[in-house]
């Protein structure tokens, strides 16, 4: 009898334990879309509904296309529990090779654009992977590497594109373009094995590297293809200003960062990661950015604000049970 008591007790004190987990697990995957509507609702009243207005919404998706790809190829990198914080020398450099050849091919230009942030991702792979450098420290080396390039190759004047490059800056053809890729991306991390690969590895790298997976080699191919996603996110980018100056790039980076974490990314990566981060964190950005603006706001206030809310947003969301050192 006592037994039987002590049994039905641990059955439901682990049936509450699961609840409990559920629940927090619920909660963690809601945050992300009730942090969207707040922040969307709190500019709505504080611009007296200029944010609502078809302008302002033209205006920030104008501004998604862009980040939301390029934080899609880091978006992989991360659950692998990875940084990169060169994807805006990424973009500047296949910005710069897509207007040098949009004179020439404009279907050729955007795949030299892609095979330039591939080729990029690739040099990071290598030396996160083959040397065991950290990732954020290569990646650091290499924004910096590839910042000068870009500087040096616009010292003269910025690197112009064909008119029949920008010719193609419609938003029929943004949509579409970041519509193709995310649901790409989306097909593969969701449905195939590598999805499962690359959670395993964030989870735990050496019991993915003992369950069979090629961890290294999964590793390095999520650099090549996040350089690669954020080389045709450069053609978005040519179409939109035209020409290319030194500071093509700035700061995206930090946006992509900032903007996956506000999305519900775990800063580790692992079995918790949701797709869903990448496009509700780049609108949660875009929207604060816009709305600071709107606002009116000096540019030191809009950082600090973004600071403290990015403080804040990891603060509550951040898994200190799991926390370990980036790869």
């Amino acid at each position: 009898m006592t037994e039987q008591i002590t049994q039905n007790l641990n059955e439901k004190t682990v049936s509450e334990k699961k609840r409990r987990l559920f629940n927090e697990s619920l909660l963690r995957d809601l945050l992300p879309f009730v942090g969207l509507v707040i922040i969307f609702g709190i500019f709505a009243v504080l611009t007296e509904g200029r944010i609502m207005k078809p302008a302002a919404a033209k205006l920030i998706l104008s501004q998604v296309y862009v980040p939301m790809i390029a934080s899609a190829g880091v978006f992989l990198i991360m659950t692998v529990g990875g940084l990169d914080f060169s994807q805006g020398s990424i973009l500047g450099m296949a910005s710069i090779v897509i207007s040098w050849l949009s004179f020439q091919n404009i279907p050729l230009a955007i795949a030299a654009g892609i095979l330039t942030g591939a080729a990029i991702g690739a040099f990071n792979g290598l030396f996160h992977v083959k040397f065991k450098i950290p990732s954020f420290i290569v990646t650091i080396c290499s924004m910096f590497l590839f910042r000068g390039v870009c500087a040096y190759l616009t010292t003269n004047a910025p690197v112009a594109s064909a008119q029949t490059m920008t010719a193609l800056n419609q938003n029929n053809i943004k949509i579409t373009s970041t519509v193709i890729v995310l649901l790409l991306l989306f097909f593969v991390f969701q449905f195939t094995k590598v999805g499962i690969s690359l959670k395993s590895i964030g989870a735990g790298e050496t019991a993915a590297r003992f369950s069979g997976i090629r961890t290294d080699l999964m590793k390095f191919g999520v650099y090549v293809a996040a350089g690669a996603v954020t080389g045709f996110a450069a053609f978005l980018n040519v179409i939109k200003v035209g020409s290319i100056t030194a500071t093509a790039g700035n700061q995206l980076e930090t946006q992509i960062l900032i903007s996956l974490v506000l999305g519900g990314m775990p800063i580790s990566g692992g079995a918790k990661v949701r797709f869903s981060n990448i496009v509700v964190g780049t609108l949660i950005y875009s929207i604060l950015n816009n709305g600071l603006v709107m606002m009116r706001y000096d540019t030191a206030v809009q950082q600090l604000i973004k600071g403290v809310i990015f403080l804040v947003v990891v603060a509550l969301t951040i898994d200190r049970k799991s926390i370990r050192v980036i790869k």
